[in-house]
């Protein structure tokens, strides 16, 4: 882990320029694994989304408050002027002389024009058109502009002022028309307009959005780096106490916690380092301990040999003589015999477990094929399953081809399983299948006796561990099979599973790997399973039933200069 963890800056960025394809994906595994990169991305989105609300809400009443200044002074400009020009017209005494109406006309637009501050001025006559007092238009104002119902309001009311925001001209430049009635008496009605541009307050506005997006855009980005600095300062010591709880469990028990200051993570640092100390502790008892005990079995298996074979030597010589005696003796003298070897097989078993957990055992590899192997274990127990009424059947498509293992131990599984089956299969027939891929090759047996349930098929690789302790062993076996099967398969680096159903039987598989795929013997954990591509199924299906094994036959054994080539997997 340290040595990965060491290499990833140097490689990362690389990552991240050469294949930007991989940029979705190596985001999902920065979020997923890195608290930094996860708390300061929601930091930021989450500041971003609150400054573009601020930003677009202040720059929404900035507008509106310039837009309803600008209007009111627009408005009340108009008004004056309109005012101002109706005072005109009313003190104007011209007697229905058209010169007189015309130079007081003329008089008018110059008014209205200085007192309403603005070039562009239209007017338009109400009633019948008139020589003397015609409709004009001032500076650059385009009738276009003036909507039919701002019209019709102006004429609907003489004494009310009616505005409307507009567009001054193609460009878009933004505006406010204002329109009010003007009495020329002794002449009629005008409609007079007020065109006024919005140009300066629309360049303030520019200039304040602008200001609050910069303002917005540098408020995220520091608030990104000071959390960055704060997260930094907090997620390194988190970082290096989960590297430092990983080696711990990684089995690195002298590594510790570097404590600085005297705050809260430091009183984490002196906790951890404390709990790693008495667990280092409690390991060392346990390890010294589990070292007595693996000499006390090896030293006891030892010892025990010697005055067993005593024992041995005696009990076969009272077996051989059982005739000589009495009927009570003699049955004595038989079960003298079985017991010895029991006893036997048992420390030979305990022996064996002793070198597991002590890591001392080493494999014997040589090019093996796996379906002879099978076929020679078939046939020592050939006997065995005739006493037990037990019909042994081979289905062999593949593994024939030489693999390297250790053929001892091999037979050792092979003979277990097999005379597992013949003891719990209820007298029906077992089928070992052979077969192997380019990954591994694998072997299964398969009985159709009562089963067992799927919670105590989990527990028969445990040592002494009966799902039945009630049943009586027909084979003797020690208790420990399975668990030294178990072993020997992980030491070759394959695995040795189990399916099991109440009614349906039990099917064991073993698969071991070939050269290319194996990770080392003797360096491999005994309870660390390898994930192999199984050419043999381990759950048989609803169609492997034992109807489904009716053509296949009784293994025989086929002399190795008979075995067809194309056989071979």
């Amino acid at each position: 882990m340290g040595s990965q963890g060491a290499a990833e800056p140097s490689f990362r960025p690389l990552i991240w320029r050469r294949n930007w394809r991989a940029w979705p994906d190596n985001l999902v595994h920065l979020w997923r694994r890195s608290l930094r990169f996860r708390t300061l991305s929601v930091t930021i989105v989450l500041t971003a989304f609150a400054v573009l609300i601020a930003v677009t809400w202040t720059a929404l009443a900035i507008q509106d408050d310039l837009f309803a200044s600008r209007r009111d002074e627009v408005t009340e400009q108009a008004l004056r002027a309109t005012a101002s020009a109706q005072t005109v017209l009313d003190s104007a005494d011209t007697q229905g002389d058209p010169a007189q109406i015309q130079r007081v006309w003329l008089g008018l637009r110059t008014a209205l024009q200085q007192q309403s501050s603005t070039d562009m001025i239209a007017t338009f006559r109400m009633g019948a058109p008139s020589a003397a007092a015609q409709a004009y238009r001032v500076g650059e104002f385009d009738t276009a502009i003036i909507s039919e119902g701002l019209r019709e309001k102006v004429r609907a009311d003489a004494n009310q002022q009616w505005w409307q925001s507009v567009a001054l001209d193609a460009s878009g430049t933004p505006g406010i028309v204002v329109g009010q009635q003007l009495i020329f008496p002794q002449v009629g009605n005008f409609e007079v307009y007020y065109a006024y541009g919005l140009e300066s307050a629309d360049q303030t506005l520019r200039f304040v959005q602008a200001t609050l997006w910069v303002v917005g855009v540098a408020l995220v980005l520091l608030i990104g780096g000071i959390a960055w600095f704060v997260l930094r300062s907090v997620t390194t010591p988190i970082g290096e106490a989960a590297q430092t709880s990983a080696k711990l469990a990684a089995g690195e028990l002298g590594v510790r916690l570097p404590v600085r200051g005297e705050d809260e993570l430091a009183t984490l640092g002196e906790s951890f380092n404390a709990m790693a100390d008495s667990i280092e502790s409690q390991i060392k008892e346990l390890a010294d301990l589990s070292l007595v005990q693996q000499r006390f079995v090896s030293d006891v298996s030892h010892e025990l040999r010697t005055p067993l074979t005593t024992i041995r030597l005696a009990a076969d010589m009272l077996n051989d003589r059982r005739d000589d005696f009495d009927p009570a003796t003699a049955r004595a003298a038989e079960l003298l015999a079985a017991q010895v070897e029991r006893f036997e097989v048992l420390l030979s078993d305990l022996l064996e477990i002793s070198r597991y957990d002590a890591g001392s055992v080493q494999l014997e590899l040589e090019p093996t094929s796996l379906a002879h192997v099978a076929e020679d274990v078939i046939a020592s127990m050939e006997q065995v399953a005739h006493q037990h009424g037990t019909d042994l059947r081979l289905v062999a498509p593949g593994g024939y081809s030489p693999v390297d293992l250790d053929p001892r131990r091999v037979r050792r599984i092979l003979r277990n399983l097999i005379g597992n089956a013949i003891e719990h299969g209820e007298g029906k027939p077992v089928v070992v299948t052979v077969d192997s891929n380019q990954q591994a090759v694998a072997v299964g047996v398969r009985d159709f006796g009562m089963g067992i349930a799927a919670e105590d098929a989990a527990r028969v690789f445990d040592r002494f561990w009966r799902a039945d302790p009630s049943r009586k062993r027909t084979l003797g076996g020690t208790g420990l099979g399975l668990a030294i099967s178990l072993g020997d398969a992980k030491l070759h680096g394959g695995e040795l599973a189990v399916w099991s159903e109440p009614g349906r039987g039990a099917h064991f598989v073993l698969t071991l790997p070939r050269g290319a795929h194996r990770t080392g013997p003797a360096a491999l954990p005994l309870d660390s399973p390898i994930p192999l591509d199984s050419p043999i199924p381990l759950d048989p299906g609803d169609e492997n039933t034992l109807d489904a094994f009716e053509h296949t036959q009784p293994i025989s054994t086929i002399p190795s200069d008979d075995r067809a080539p194309g056989a071979q997997s």
